[in-house]
């Protein structure tokens, strides 16, 4: 029995597979998106777990393609709590239309080309253990950049008779820590999320932490309604604004170099955005990820706020990060740093003697053994290329993708990669992606393939990837623009080195104006750099 055969096979019901869809339909060309949950939301789908919610302000995170979808919808709170983001995913789905052709519960295996067809077949599994094949034209990864949940391999782990908990893959029932002991080992984004809520319930909470992480407040609070309708009738003019911040959002970023003010006025300013709250904290010079006095004083700064709120000096120095504010993504936080003033909450340092193993009651960690009825892996991601190396995809010639990238991500514009014909990458490595406000960053990869498809299909061609210079110029430009700032210099998951084994490299592209220029450039010359076929 022959395949099915579809124009575009997406991997990925978040926002970026909804997207490439109803852009599909849009081109006439039928499609068809494979999700191995059994709902739209991708990341907001998984991530479930206690205080989840996202660091860009609600009103800027979300789509912009459609203004009636932009006046429609309304947040209730400055920044949007899980629940409220899948409940918007799932009102663009069902406003488009966009489920019916949605497979859930479908895991896609393995996606091969064919050199002799010129087709991806893509093999999947899907409910009760149903495996099927479809062939398409082009096959689109909408995968997310943390979607794939980093479980670490802890020794003993079989053996804890308790519960335990990813916070990426949180049950969608919730859990009920009320009475229990419990442990969180992390304190990334997630944890610093979580652990304020969990403390709530638990009757002790334990946090084992091995890196401290800078978190800057929220002042979260409700969408104020005279400021949802200003912003709503000036929607236009502000996504615009917001395209040209480094970020793709609207926080403002002085154009104004560190030194240029007495030390005094920095502070002013520092304490003034600190005030504001959120990532407009790194915006009071515009090169504090390069100038490393500068960032110095704003590191400080933070630390200061923290020895200010947690009332135990010990404590208070143990969560005081020492690296560059910002080499890793700056959390945005509710009450982290003041809950550890609980009688019910600890603090283990596990820099210098890591966890040993899990036990039947808990873990074993500087040779002493504690125990738990709950444990929390806060533990993060197989960021940007975990989901990808998770499925066996294979271009010209039976190359797997793999092994391409042994030595780390290889692309063109984070997009594409050379010997996997019409293989696009929504977001991928060497794309701002992670750096930015990721909706405005999808919108524009799936514009950006949509207007390639529209190309091919216009000059009667049927593939395109890039040329092996222009990958090669692409990957030693990301890398450059990367080595001219701050943010190689501590390791976090832009770089891999929460993965053990994972090569480290630098994945994201600092800055969201530029990349979209040059995109744009690429386009204008015929899509120099690809090589059309």
């Amino acid at each position: 029995m022959a395949a099915e055969q579809v124009d575009i096979a997406i991997v990925g019901a978040g926002f970026a597979g909804m997207y490439m869809l109803h852009r599909a339909r849009g081109m006439g060309l039928r499609a068809v998106v494979f999700e191995t949950g059994d709902g739209v939301g991708g990341t907001w789908y998984w991530n479930r777990y206690p205080g989840a919610r996202c660091d860009v302000e609600s009103m800027e995170y979300s789509y912009q393609f459609d203004d009636d979808l932009q006046q429609e919808w309304s947040w209730s709170e400055r920044y949007a709590a899980q629940p409220e983001i899948l409940r918007y995913a799932n009102h663009v789905a069902d406003r488009f239309d966009l489920k019916r052709d949605i497979r859930f519960e479908t895991k896609v295996t393995s996606a091969h080309f064919d050199d002799a067809d010129g087709l991806w077949h893509v093999a999947t599994e899907g409910r009760n253990g149903a495996v099927d094949t479809v062939a398409a034209t082009h096959l689109v990864m909408a995968t997310g950049c943390l979607s794939s949940a980093n479980v670490p391999h802890f020794e003993g782990i079989e053996d804890f008779e308790g519960d335990w908990y990813h916070t990426g893959r949180w049950p969608k029932e919730g859990v009920d820590f009320t009475g229990k002991r419990v442990a969180v080992i992390g304190t990334g984004s997630s944890a610093i999320q979580s652990i304020p809520v969990i403390a709530r319930q638990a009757e002790h909470l334990t946090v084992f932490q091995r890196t401290p992480n800078y978190a800057v407040p929220a002042h979260n609070h409700p969408v104020d309604p005279e400021r949802e309708t200003w912003f709503k009738a000036n929607y236009k003019e502000l996504r615009e604004k917001a395209k040209q911040g480094r970020s793709g959002q609207l926080y403002s970023v002085r154009d104004l170099k560190w030194g240029s003010e007495p030390l005094e006025t920095a502070k002013a300013e520092f304490a003034r955005r600190w005030d504001l709250g959120g990532f407009s904290y790194l915006g009071a010079y515009v090169d504090l990820l390069v100038n490393k006095e500068g960032n110095d004083v704003a590191a400080e700064f933070v630390r200061e706020k923290i020895r200010e709120t947690v009332k135990d000096p010990e404590t208070a120095e143990l969560l005081c990060p020492t690296s560059v504010i910002g080499c890793k993504r700056l959390c945005v936080d509710i009450g982290y740093f003041e809950t550890y003033n609980r009688d019910n909450v600890s603090l283990v340092d596990i820099s210098k003697a890591p966890i040993e193993r899990l036990t039947k009651k808990g873990l074993i960690t500087g040779g002493k053994e504690y125990t738990f009825d709950a444990i929390v892996f806060a533990t993060g991601f197989d960021a940007m290329t975990g989901s990808l190396n998770r499925i066996d995809i294979r271009g010209r010639n039976g190359l797997p993708l793999v092994e391409k990238w042994e030595a780390g991500p290889r692309t063109y514009l984070g997009l594409t990669t050379v010997g996997f014909p019409n293989l696009f990458l929504i977001t991928g490595p060497g794309s701002p992606s992670v750096l930015t406000n990721m909706l405005p960053t999808i919108e524009q990869h799936v514009d950006y393939v949509s207007d390639i498809i529209e190309h091919l299909r216009a000059h009667g061609q049927k593939t395109i990837e890039p040329e092996q210079e222009a990958e090669d110029a692409w990957v030693d430009h990301v890398n450059a623009i990367a080595g001219g700032t701050l943010y190689p210099s501590c390791n976090s998951w832009y770089l891999g080195a929460n993965v053990p084994g994972k090569p480290r490299v630098f994945m994201p592209y600092p800055g969201f104006p530029a990349y979209v220029k040059k995109c744009q450039e690429i386009a204008a010359n015929g899509y120099e750099g690809f090589r059309l076929g």
